[in-house]
């Protein structure tokens, strides 16, 4: 199974899907954990360019075309192979990443930026997406209150921009039922855990 997880800053999906994954591994399930952008070595590498502060002249086009880059590579290197391995793929963030933040947020459009992903991806969707959903003003304050949390150039967005990825996430949801799934992010970490847990595995094994 291949199972994304997705959400506006600060809504907490990292530090959920971590706990998921060695759940899932206490369990006796065979998993891999990853994350957008990035993951091997080369969508690292793209990931500094994106996420760069000092990168205030990234064009919003190239930063699409950027994760696009980065996800292809990690798909052929690291999500393909596990698949075929059969192992469960827990990423952080994927394809609906893109849509929300440039799509929606950035004004690309949708339909767009999904066209770009349909090719670097091959077509390839999540089995499972889980949309940790937040008020985009509870998840930036959770992120200032965070001081270990790194800051990027992503988390400098006006409010504006975070409510319009909100919101296109929200339309994604309502569009792919089948593979979508909301989370209420705002309450306590562990009632966010055991109901994201519960979700998973009931979908792991619905599976089988």
């Amino acid at each position: 199974m291949f199972i994304t997880a997705e959400g506006v800053e600060g809504c907490g999906k990292t530090t959920i899907l971590k706990m998921v994954y060695e759940k899932l591994v206490n369990d006796g399930y065979n998993c891999l954990l990853t994350r957008e952008p990035g993951g091997v070595k080369i969508s690292e590498q793209i990931r500094q360019i994106i996420l760069n502060k000092e990168n205030t002249e990234l064009d919003d086009r190239s930063e699409a075309l950027l994760f696009a880059a980065s996800r292809r590579q990690l798909l052929v290197q690291k999500i393909y192979p596990a698949l075929k391995e059969n192992k469960i793929v827990l990423c952080d963030r994927y394809v609906d990443s893109s849509l929300a933040y440039q799509g929606g947020g950035k004004k690309l459009g949708v339909q767009n930026v999904l066209n770009i992903n349909l090719f670097a991806t091959d077509h390839t969707l999540p089995d499972l997406t889980l949309l940790f959903d937040i008020d985009p003003r509870l998840g930036l304050e959770r992120i200032n209150d965070n001081k270990n949390r790194e800051v990027n150039r992503l988390d400098l967005e006006k409010i504006d921009f975070y409510n319009r990825v909100r919101e296109t996430f929200l339309d994604l949801a309502k569009k792919y039922t089948e593979r979508y799934v909301i989370i209420d992010a705002s309450k306590n970490i562990e009632e966010v855990f055991n109901n994201t847990y519960k979700i998973v595995k009931d979908r792991i094994d619905g599976n089988r």
